[in-house]
C-alpha cells in the first residue's frame, strides 16, 4: 500500500515535507508551527506514518497531517 499525504500525493523515502497545523509532539519542548519543513522522511511499515529527524530526535508523524513540499 502506498503512503499518501494529506492531499493525496505519493511520499517516497528522501521527500520533503510541510506540516499543514501545529503539531504538539510528546516529549519534545517545542511545537512543530504549521508550515514548518521536514527534509528527509523515510517511510514506516504504516502507510499512514513516516519517520523523521527533527533536530537531534527521530520523531513519527501521521501522514494526515502533511503535505508534499
Amino acid at each position: 500500500m502506498e503512503t499518501r499525504d494529506s492531499n493525496g500525493n505519493v511520499l517516497n523515502s528522501g521527500d520533503s515535507v510541510m506540516t499543514v497545523k501545529d503539531l504538539k509532539v510528546k516529549g519534545m519542548p517545542k511545537t512543530l508551527k504549521r508550515g514548518e519543513v521536514i527534509k528527509g522522511i523515510r517511510l514506516t511499515d504504516s502507510p499512514s506514518e513516516v519517520e523523521c529527524r527533527i533536530g537531534k530526535s527521530t520523531v513519527v508523524l501521521k501522514t494526515e497531517f502533511l503535505k508534499k513540499a
